[in-house]
């Protein structure tokens, strides 16, 4: 599905004149996968980059070069694909081996149980929208789709709405406390797109669906609270591609 970008501006005050460190987190999707390609649903299970993944990414990396962002560590879910789109970012950046980065499982995709690996197509605009009598599981919400999933797991690995959307939340805010506490600035983060939604969702309500491979959402911590500045922003990748065009023409 297509993605989209919108800004929210927020005004940020001091707190009683008291300096804040302020953190921006860029969460980018990995790069397209095989599983992307081929319309199946990949929560816990995993494939590698295509080369068109890859050179997504590439694309990505250098749009974030020639934007002159600095960043001070870096993050990734325990899933390879993630793991292989950090490696290409920050080849990119010239950052391999000179930020920290580590890897986080709280920050994984949503798992889909028994049907991790399944057709999209067949889980999400046939079997859950027929639990709920809709005609596309768009027209769900998050907590809706968490427990339609538990309820056709057949193996019980899917999380509840409760589990799933607590362990997201304390994922991203212990990696915003953790860049807090080192003294703020940009952190590079690299996770899912049902898991950067739902992160958006706990922050200000609002349901993206269909975020782009690559694209980036920016979250801004300061003072204990979130606020989201971007959502599925393509203009890095944009400015990548034309670069990289350039470079080749």
């Amino acid at each position: 599905m297509g993605g989209f970008c919108f800004i929210i501006h927020d005004i940020i005050e001091a707190n009683g004149g008291r300096k804040m460190v302020k953190v921006r987190l860029y969460l980018v999707r990995h790069g397209k996968t095989m599983f992307n390609t081929i319309g199946r649903a990949q929560g816990w299970s995993d494939t590698p980059l295509t080369a068109e993944g890859e050179r997504g990414i590439q694309e990505l990396g250098i749009g974030l070069r020639e934007s002159g962002l600095q960043f001070e560590r870096a993050y990734s879910s325990d899933s390879g694909r993630t793991i292989q789109t950090m490696r290409i970012i920050l080849d990119e950046l010239g950052l391999q081996g000179k930020i920290p980065y580590r890897m986080d499982k709280r920050i994984r995709e949503w798992c889909f149980g028994s049907f991790d690996g399944a057709y999209d197509g067949d889980l999400f605009m046939g079997i859950i929208p027929r639990i709920f009598n809709v005609d596309h599981v768009h027209q769900l919400s998050y907590a809706e789709l968490a427990e339609g999933l538990v309820e056709v797991d057949t193996a019980g690995w899917a999380e509840g709405w409760e589990k799933l959307s607590g362990r997201i939340k304390e994922g991203f805010e212990a990696l915003a406390k953790e860049m807090e506490e080192q003294g703020g600035g940009n952190a590079l983060i690299v996770s899912h797109g049902m898991t950067i939604g739902t992160i958006v969702y706990l922050i200000n309500g609002m349901h993206p669906h269909g975020l782009d491979n690559g694209s980036v959402t920016i979250l801004e911590y300061e003072d204990g609270q979130f606020r989201v500045e971007v959502v599925g922003d393509r203009s890095y990748r944009e400015l990548g591609r034309e670069k990289m065009q350039e470079t080749n023409s």
